[in-house]
């Protein structure tokens, strides 16, 4: 369990994270998204002791991570891929990590046949790809064979079937009962592997729901009705419209609902003898019930296209 009660961090009059109360439970992947500015990386960098809060605080299992003797037991982060002597080879990187925390040298072969860099573990980490650069990394946070799991852009660099390995290796660490935390901008990959979603914006708290409820609170989110009787299906809107749900007709025999569930468009459709062809949920993706949630936090943003090569005529005077 990582507890964050009333966490706060200023930068001189800068805000970065504010008052944020969170509890990210095991046994689950929590993603945690934000837009650039929002906090995410100082929360992180907080919960491992690398900033401090200028008031509340951040547990993990109940305690500061400065105070754990062999913290890499407890809490395996990646939060830089980069920061590895380039001169050392991988093996040796990890070997050095592990005798700092009491973790047997055996245990840096199985991590290096996790990650798969047994073939070239003793390569310098200096001469490593991105990607190699991030499952060296990623080897180091399952060093300890930890409880908690803290990743930071964990796919960045990662070929597409490296993507769908880190995927699936945060799925198997969450259902062997492991806390999993993981910030990316990579919204189809959140979508596809976090079970929960944590969004933050000029560091305050959005949301904290499952993904699901995040999506389908999404007013993108409708249902979809299709009935070869348009009269009947007239008769159905005007229904909804009198419960105060959006209703968009589609041609004659479509309409598309926001603001309802199947079940109720399918009961009302019943209680009103519509006979329907088709009956289905029009699901947001994450992207856009994100940038609904986002759209009032952002800290930068750019010029529509075309505004930079049509700049405002300034006559001469």
């Amino acid at each position: 369990m990582i507890t964050l009660t009333e966490l706060t961090k200023r930068f001189g009059t800068t805000t970065a994270v504010d008052a944020l109360t969170l509890e990210i439970a095991p046994g689950r992947v929590t993603g945690f998204l934000g837009p650039n500015g929002a906090g995410k990386s100082t929360t992180m960098r907080m919960i491992l002791g690398l900033d401090r809060p200028d008031s509340g605080t951040a547990l993990v299992d109940g305690r500061p991570y400065l105070t754990l003797r062999h913290p890499l037991r407890v809490v395996g982060a990646l939060l830089d891929a980069r920061a590895v002597h380039p001169g050392r080879s991988a093996r040796a990187h990890l070997t050095a990590m592990a005798r700092s925390n009491g973790i047997p040298t055996g245990r840096v072969d199985e991590v290096l046949a996790t990650v798969g860099l047994t073939e070239v573990a003793g390569r310098r980490a200096g001469s490593f790809s991105l990607g190699m650069g991030q499952r060296l990394g990623i080897a180091g946070a399952l060093l300890g064979d930890p409880g908690v799991l803290i990743f930071d852009e964990p796919v960045n660099g990662l070929d597409p079937d490296g993507v769908r390995w880190i995927r699936e290796l945060m799925r198997s660490l969450a259902a062997e009962g492991r806390t999993v935390f993981v910030s990316s901008h990579l919204m189809s990959e959140v979508q596809l592997t976090a079970d929960q979603l944590v969004v933050i914006g000029r560091g305050r708290l959005i949301t904290d729901a499952p993904i699901a409820e995040v999506i389908a609170a999404s007013s993108l989110t409708a249902v979809r009705v299709l009935s070869p009787e348009p009269a009947a299906l007239g008769r159905l809107r005007d229904r909804l419209v009198a419960r105060r749900r959006t209703v968009e007709p589609v041609g004659v025999d479509e309409l598309v609902v926001t603001g309802t569930t199947v079940a109720e468009v399918g009961d009302l459709a019943h209680e009103l003898g519509v006979r329907l062809h088709g009956l289905s949920v029009r699901e947001a993706s994450l992207e856009q019930a994100y940038l609904e949630l986002t759209d009032n936090s952002l800290q930068f943003t750019g010029s529509p296209v075309g505004a930079a090569t049509h700049p405002t005529r300034i006559e001469a005077r």
